[in-house]
């Protein structure tokens, strides 16, 4: 800084402001630039955080980018602290808790100046105290952390009401689910709801995410054969569109045409290859990914704490996807 300072023939303070971004003329700015230019003078940010307690970096702790919602979150997280001037340590952690836990120490040695979290293990107590932390979807016992997620018990009666209104008769529920408690889980709850406000009888798979999705989706197909070949069940909303996707592949392998002999509603509004013109891989009730990662970097620079809400939810749409018959003929 004091090269700087002699290049641009102004005092060590002023380059300091302009560092800062503390207003200075506007002469003397360009002075600073100049000379920062000529020098290749590049700020230790690292250094920096360290003397004034501010990194302007956030940690975002993932399963994988392997996942098209992971991926999409990640890219409108990345964007949104970018416009407040911050910068992304992404974490994948594949849902192991020791890699979150690990993770989750790196991040307050790197003095990052707040976590958001999309996990799914029980890593409440590791979390500090001091730290700024959001999280999407999750919640823990043991912290009251602030939490951002979509309308799940709403998007799941907005299924169950769409199907119906497509010509469904009698619409099940394909669930695989994490044994970590969160958000999520009141689609369910949604679905169970709009079955009884409807007089359907609830009909559904239940069961904890595991390698063996394909052949209980099998299993639950074969038990809703009937003699003459046909299913008794016309309608599905699926946990997510990837089981959607799964449970559509199943069914055309099978023989049965979708949506003419089943319709599938999903759950997220994935866009083929991560661009919303290409449309989606089944139709779905479409969680607003951008809105839910803005939000959570706005909670997580909010400074009065007790201002943010511990839950805040964003509603969802449906979408067409090609899954489902839109006229209900």
């Amino acid at each position: 800084m004091k090269d700087v300072a002699r290049e641009a023939g102004v005092a060590l303070g002023t380059v300091s402001k302009v560092i800062n971004g503390i207003p200075v003329s506007e002469k003397n700015r360009q002075k600073v630039e100049t000379a920062i230019k000529t020098l290749h003078y590049e700020v230790n940010t690292y250094a920096r955080g360290l003397k004034i307690q501010k990194s302007n970096l956030v940690a975002l702790i993932i399963p994988n980018t392997h996942n098209p919602f992971f991926a999409s979150f990640t890219d409108h997280i990345e964007a949104a602290l970018y416009k407040k001037g911050m910068k992304l340590l992404l974490c994948c952690a594949d849902g192991i808790p020791q890699k979150e836990i690990d993770y989750l120490n790196m991040a307050v040695n790197n003095k990052v100046d707040g976590i958001i979290a999309l996990t799914y293990s029980d890593i409440g107590k590791y979390i500090s105290q001091d730290l700024p932390i959001v999280v999407f979807d999750r919640f823990f016992e043991n912290r009251v952390i602030p939490r951002v997620a979509s309308d799940n018990f709403a998007g799941a009666c907005l299924a169950v009401e769409k199907l119906l209104e497509f010509g469904c008769k009698h619409p099940v529920y394909i669930r695989f689910h994490s044994v970590f408690p969160g958000e999520s889980d009141k689609r369910m709850d949604g679905y169970l709801h709009a079955c009884s406000k409807y007089n359907l009888t609830p009909d559904y798979i239940n069961v904890i995410d595991c390698e063996q999705k394909l052949s209980l989706m099998k299993d639950f197909l074969d038990k809703h054969k009937n003699r003459d070949g046909s299913l008794s069940f016309d309608g599905v909303f699926a946990h997510t569109d990837y089981h959607g996707y799964l449970f559509m592949n199943l069914l055309l392998q099978e023989g049965f045409k979708v949506p003419e002999d089943v319709q599938i509603i999903g759950f997220d509004g994935v866009s083929k290859f991560g661009n919303a013109e290409e449309g989606l891989f089944v139709s779905s009730i479409c969680q607003p990914i951008e809105q839910l990662a803005e939000k959570c970097v706005e909670l997580l620079m909010t400074q009065d704490t007790k201002a943010v809400p511990s839950l805040t939810l964003l509603p969802v749409k449906y979408r067409y996807g090609g899954t489902t018959r839109e006229t209900g003929l």
